[in-house]
């Protein structure tokens, strides 16, 4: 019976593009029609199976360019889109530093911010592996007819909670690893010697968390919009498959 129909389908098909193309007089317009059929014939192949895997794969080897970028060495410190500024209290601190000469206290904290996310970001890989893993069809369904940064919007939506609790103490072993936590402690300590100042305290730790993901869903979502359009960027014969 499923036999049936899917050869009922293909003679409709066939039958829609043969009529469309008698209308034709443009040798150009014909191949045109016969191509955007092939497509269609080639795209109604695919199973659940494979767009699942096709589109977890793609979201993989998204997340692993991502990791590979923002994870290296002054990933995050060099780039200007995601570059981890320091937070507003931090930078009052800062100014009021740099008016007494001071302001290098300050700066190595934002260096050794920058710094902690990206050995955050390596961390993490396997906790946007194991995101992507538990996705369901139903999920990867709407993803892959989705818009081009469908993949990404739900990522951030879905497991950016969980994401949260998960890298809070990655963040702060991190933080304490490049030595963000004394070099904060000690421009604090500098800006409150300074007299009439209003007392400051930041969660260094949350800030640079949040600033961290979203730096990497920022790349993560070029790769996803990358991958769906430039074949160059479809590495694997699944995704070539998939997103061919």
């Amino acid at each position: 019976m499923r036999l049936k129909l899917v050869i009922q389908y293909f003679i409709f098909l066939l039958s829609v593009l043969l009529l469309q193309a008698c209308a034709v007089n443009d040798k150009q317009q014909l191949n045109e029609f016969f191509e955007s059929g092939r497509k269609a014939l080639s795209k109604k192949t695919l199973t659940e199976q494979d767009i699942s895997a096709g589109l977890k794969e793609a979201l993989r080897v998204g997340t692993e360019r991502v990791i590979s970028r923002v994870g290296k060495k002054n990933g995050y410190l060099n780039d200007k889109v995601i570059h981890i500024a320091l937070p507003k209290n931090l930078q009052k601190v800062h100014n009021t530093l740099k008016k007494v000469g001071l302001e290098k206290y300050t700066t190595e904290v934002e260096v050794k911010m920058n710094h902690a996310a990206e050995v955050a970001a390596t961390k993490a890989r396997h906790l946007f592996w194991k995101a992507i893993k538990d996705m369901s069809w139903q999920d990867a369904k709407a993803i892959y007819n989705g818009k081009a940064n469908a993949a990404t919007l739900y990522f951030r939506n879905k497991m950016t909670p969980a994401l949260k609790r998960m890298m809070r103490p990655v963040i702060t072993n991190a933080l304490a690893e490049v030595g963000a936590v004394k070099a904060y402690k000690r421009a604090v300590d500098k800006y409150h010697q300074v007299p009439f100042v209003p007392r400051v305290k930041d969660d260094l730790t949350g800030y640079v968390m949040t600033k961290g993901i979203h730096g990497m869903f920022y790349y993560l979502e070029k790769e996803e919009a990358a991958i769906r359009k430039d074949p160059l960027k479809r590495t694997t014969a699944l995704l070539k498959k998939v997103f061919g």
